[in-house]
């Protein structure tokens, strides 16, 4: 097996929910356990590494890779970390504003000469604090929220623009997943490779929108790595389009091309101690370098987005759909 280690959730036809290992070709079933959450809650109560517990607990059946990863005979990718019986339990956010040229896209949305935006300023005062040194605290970095674990797509689902958005767009990103521990203390199972969708023409109005254009589904896998290298990390962005690439765009993240740090990231989304309930899982986003809205490109319903980083798995491809119903009115009644 690689070195790293990579976990995928699936399902088979019949409903069975399996936890598998990544071992190229194939995918090898790991025993007892339907979900990672749940492997990973066992090799807390075990004290002992996920990594080692998931490697010790495989079992003799294995599946086809390519098979899964395709959604041939039935199989069916889930995103890469969910919470199986309360998705509620699973908050879903992120850090914006973390790699300079999203933030020149950025500043491009909402200046009109060469004011600088509040959005400039954030990264700036993120190059200014976001790397402070070992076992201090720097500057807090921008945050949003996207929902709980229900807006969770995996690799091979759509991702709608729904009726009420102005549009649906990728950002390439990695995501770290946490869980909370019996103790109350944030613990990383690993990283994924994710595509955080949001609606830049919504934001592009008013930078105040922000808060709303990211209330969207987003997706991540197929691979949780629980022991990545996010030091420095490589990867590819691309539109197909009728089994054309219309747009592609080669991305760079990690801990040396971000201004904030992912320990300094971490801790301002963890010192909140509503983000520190036991049994909770996490799932952050931590920015992207480049998504096509900023190049002026425009998505239409059916073209496939495609996300690629080295060092996390296979890539992460999401049909986008344009709910074409209009908009109802949501009408509250008094109870």
């Amino acid at each position: 097996m690689s070195m790293t280690t990579s976990l995928v959730q699936v399902t088979a036809s019949d409903g069975e929910r399996l936890v598998a290992i990544v071992d190229e070709p194939l995918l090898r079933v790991v025993d007892a356990h339907a979900s990672v959450y749940e492997l990973a809650l066992a090799a807390l109560a075990a004290a002992e590494p996920l990594a080692t517990f998931a490697l010790s607990h495989v079992g003799k059946r294995s599946i086809p890779y390519d098979e899964v990863w395709e959604g041939r005979a039935g199989w069916r990718i889930l995103p890469a970390i969910d919470h199986p019986t309360e998705p509620g339990r699973c908050l879903v956010s992120g850090t914006g504003l973390t790699h300079r040229r999203s933030v020149d896209t950025r500043q491009a949305m909402h200046a009109a000469d060469t004011t600088v935006t509040d959005s400039m300023r954030m990264y700036q005062l993120g190059e200014a604090g976001g790397r402070p040194e070992s076992g201090t605290i720097g500057t807090s970095p921008e945050w949003f929220y996207k929902g709980n674990g229900s807006v969770l797509r995996g690799h091979g689902e759509p991702l709608p623009v729904p009726s009420y958005a102005e549009d649906g767009g990728e950002e390439p990103e990695i995501a770290g997943v946490y869980v909370i521990d019996g103790d109350g203390a944030p613990r990383r199972i690993g990283m994924a490779a994710g595509n955080e969708f949001a609606d830049h023409r919504l934001e592009r109005r008013n930078y105040l929108y922000l808060a709303a254009s990211k209330l969207r589904m987003c997706a991540i896998g197929p691979e949780l790595v629980l022991d990545p290298d996010f030091s420095d990390v490589s990867g590819e962005v691309a539109i197909e389009r009728d089994g054309n690439t219309v747009w592609t765009r080669a991305i760079r993240t990690g801990d040396v091309a971000m201004c904030h740090s992912l320990d300094n990231i971490e801790h301002h989304h963890f010192k909140y101690e509503t983000h520190r309930n036991p049994g909770d899982v996490h799932v952050h986003f931590v920015g992207a370098d480049a998504f096509s809205f900023g190049d002026g490109f425009e998505l239409r319903s059916g073209d496939v987005m495609q996300i690629a980083f080295a060092g996390f798995g296979r890539p992460l491809h999401n049909p986008l759909v344009v709910e074409r119903s209009p908009e109802v009115a949501i009408r509250v009644l008094p109870l």
